[in-house]
């Protein structure tokens, strides 16, 4: 299936996501069908948009229990132009951790969005990095843009993983960033706390990466290359704490979900990733108090346990190798403690 934004009119409504739906494609009905490809979005938020007329198959409206067929055209439509092409500036704090005339180093919080999208128009660190190049009396325009029209974005970590992200403000910045991470020339290490002891000390997942057929919001790994993107982790243990592991993720490329997605595929999902069925408990006891024990953790960090720990490069400008180490965030750390304390007692 595909996914594609637009801002295209359609009798002055603008395209929001259109969907093909594959061949083999069961009937289901349209509310649930955009479910499952609508990041954030929720079935009551679809449904209101249906009543509304806002759902378009085949170029004509549907109601929400319209059944999508294979190869149906699936297009999500409004009165306004998708939200990401409608940038806001938002006085939002940024861990910055450095700044040049060429670029910015952040330690991005758990939870806050990288870029604008569907069901998050704001509170992104794009409109917190907006707001800070005006308040130090620059222009936005200055920004260079990626592929995608976002920004100063040489890359991206997902909502609930913490760490640091480069952002560049030049266009030398953007092109020269943007192939040491194509040549695979920079440095990414990952702290991971994943489920189960790890069998070996260190080793290399390789698996093309692309979405999951059956869920969209998912990526899955396609061993035989037939499918997606060349993807290559490289892993080494830290701590055995019984029936979790901390690991170090070394990234070669950097596929979406890459890390979480590997890490389950050799048989260890990260610890609470939700996603990926990391928020059940996959390893230990049946006992009631290592059930407790685990929920407890699960509270302690209401997330993936991945961190964007190290990030090297080379300088655009001046050619310096630039190295940056960030902590461990509390709710990954104070988890890991508990994790620490249980293995020690067990």
């Amino acid at each position: 299936m595909q996914s594609e934004d637009s801002n295209e009119t359609d009798d002055e409504l603008f395209e929001h996501h259109r969907f093909v739906a594959a061949k083999g494609q069961e009937p289901l009905r349209v509310d649930k069908f955009l479910m499952n490809f609508i990041e954030y979005a929720t079935r009551n938020k679809i449904q209101q948009s249906a009543k509304a007329g806002n759902i378009w198959v085949n170029g004509a409206v549907v109601k929400q229990n319209y059944k999508v067929k294979p190869e149906d055209e699936v297009r999500v439509l409004f009165e306004h132009p998708p939200h990401e092409f409608l940038l806001v500036a938002e006085n939002i704090a940024l861990d910055i951790v450095y700044e040049d005339d060429a670029l910015l180093v952040v330690n991005k919080p758990a939870g806050m969005v990288v870029h604008p999208g569907h069901g998050n128009y704001s509170g992104t660190l794009i409109n917190a990095l907006l707001y800070h190049i005006e308040d130090s009396g620059g222009q936005r325009e200055d920004l260079p843009n990626n592929s995608n029209e976002r920004p100063g974005l040489v890359h991206r970590i997902d909502k609930d993983t913490s760490g640091l992200l480069v952002v560049a403000k030049t266009e030398t910045a953007m092109t020269h960033l943007a192939k040491q991470f194509y040549d695979k020339t920079s440095e990414r290490e990952y702290i991971a706390l994943v489920w189960g002891d790890v069998k070996d000390e260190s080793g290399t997942v390789e698996g093309n990466i692309a979405r999951n057929p059956k869920n969209r919001l998912q990526m899955q790994v396609f061993p035989e290359g037939d499918e997606g993107k060349e993807a290559v982790t490289h892993y080494s243990v830290l701590e055995r704490l019984g029936y979790v592991t901390l690991v170090s993720c070394q990234l070669e490329t950097g596929r979406t979900h890459q890390i979480r997605v590997h890490m389950k595929y050799i048989g260890h999902t990260l610890f609470n990733d939700e996603r990926y069925g990391g928020d059940k408990i996959l390893k230990g006891t049946t006992f009631t108090k290592y059930k407790q024990f685990v929920d407890n953790a699960f509270k302690i960090l209401p997330r993936q346990a991945l961190h964007a720990k190290t990030l090297g490069f080379i300088h655009p400008e001046t050619g310096e190798k630039m190295r940056f180490d960030s902590e461990i965030p509390q709710d990954m750390s104070d988890c890991i403690g508990k994790w620490r304390h249980y293995a020690k007692h067990r």
